[in-house]
């Protein structure tokens, strides 16, 4: 099974990804990455996902803690955190191929009234664990769809659905189900994270983020630590950061105008801060990136 879902994904995302090796489809929250050679560092604040290697090898870092996966493994990320990504093993006859579906919280929810109670898995945000074989099969009839466009608005939502199940039943279940419980301190942490997203040039009180999560600042600073790992000025400072290092590289925006399109009101400070965070001062990252693109080409 895990064979024909990688011919099937690397099919389409050979006729469908973009420059950079991602292939959108038209199945909601499903989305192909494909890549021929290694990375290079790849910064980013991602959603509630999963992903599905299907070949090649990848490493994932969040704070201190990296995972080092590849093949057969799935990478589980249950909250709005920060990564350090990059892939790992990838040549032109053996791309790097991986599956990535975004949890879908509504979903999750209903399913976990239908399911009954069973135990949530608090704990670290980021986890691997070896793909199951229903969810493999799940992913599989779910891709196949892409050959018959006309099937996508009629079968993918039961299919998703079906896919979010087996999610839920297997090894990852635990940790998913938090996503779904109501009130839950994730569902009440992303309140916060959407906040911080939606306002990122915006200075944002404690009070208006614990407000937006419905506790108390001082417990909101806990549970936020506990569901991201980092305090909420950490996120949003990284956040920031990540979103300017876009700017510069897609958009071509200048260092100080990507400073303060993300609410930094020195640029002398934002370039001390992206150091301590990419290692290499904006300028020199910018050079350091354009060089890579040329090579590559």
């Amino acid at each position: 099974m895990t064979r024909t879902l990688l011919e099937t994904a690397r099919r389409y995302a050979e006729a469908h990804a973009d420059a950079a090796g991602i292939a959108v489809t038209p199945l909601s929250g499903v989305a192909i990455v494909r890549q021929t050679s290694p990375s290079a560092l790849q910064y980013a604040v991602s959603k509630p996902l999963v992903a599905l290697v299907l070949q090649g090898a990848k490493r994932v870092a969040m704070g201190s803690d990296t995972f080092n996966f590849g093949a057969g493994e799935s990478l589980l990320i249950t909250a709005d955190v920060p990564t350090v990504s990059q892939i790992t093993q990838a040549t032109a006859t053996a791309p790097y191929v991986s599956l990535v579906l975004d949890l879908d919280a509504a979903v999750i929810e209903s399913l976990v009234m239908e399911m009954g109670p069973a135990p949530s898995l608090a704990g670290a945000p980021v986890r691997v664990d070896p793909t199951e074989a229903e969810v493999a099969d799940a992913a599989w009839r779910l891709l196949r769809l892409l050959d018959r466009p006309a099937s996508v608005p009629i079968l993918q939502k039961q299919l998703i659905r079906e896919l979010h199940f087996w999610l839920l039943s297997g090894r990852h279940g635990g940790a998913i189900r938090n996503l779904g419980v109501p009130e839950s301190h994730a569902q009440r942490i992303g309140r916060a994270v959407a906040l911080i997203r939606d306002n990122l040039a915006k200075p944002l009180r404690v009070e208006q983020l614990a407000a937006a999560a419905g506790m108390s600042p001082s417990s909101f600073h806990e549970h936020f630590r506990a569901v991201t790992s980092l305090s909420p000025l950490q996120f949003q400072k990284q956040l920031r950061l990540i979103e300017a290092r876009r700017l510069m590289l897609s958009e071509g925006q200048m260092i100080g105008h990507a400073a303060y399109a993300v609410g930094y009101e020195s640029v002398p400070q934002f370039t001390r801060e992206y150091g301590r965070m990419f290692g290499l001062p904006p300028a020199r990252d910018m050079k350091a990136a354009k060089t890579r693109l040329q090579t590559a080409a």
